[in-house]
């Protein structure tokens, strides 16, 4: 059974269980919140779910930035300690605690 709630949070540091890559998490959609041409982009064979949580991530790769859509089964806690790279972070988050992000006020509810 997949889990409906969140298990990560905003500003968290994950990264991808099957990808080399990792981000931080700067939204969450309760299920999958995206296009049908997206989902069906994703081969059939890795495809997960929509039925959870799904993770919008500042991503960074060895090559790259980029923003990725990631549901919450192939996401695992980042324990590196090392902080993300991508240039929108400073957009959404302020002070770098470790391995969290604390979010700037003007986007705290």
């Amino acid at each position: 059974m997949i889990p409906k709630q969140a298990k990560f949070k905003i500003g968290q540091i994950v990264r991808h269980r099957l990808f080399p890559f990792r981000g931080v998490i700067f939204d969450v959609d309760p299920e999958f919140a995206n296009t049908e041409e997206w989902w069906l982009s994703i081969p059939e064979n890795v495809r997960p779910p929509k039925e959870q949580p799904f993770y919008h991530l500042l991503a960074e790769n060895a090559q790259t930035h980029y923003v990725a859509y990631v549901s919450q089964q192939n996401l695992m806690e980042d324990d590196s300690g090392e902080p993300i790279q991508h240039p929108g972070v400073s957009a959404y988050f302020g002070e770098f605690k470790g391995n969290y992000y604390v979010m700037r006020h003007s986007y705290t509810n």
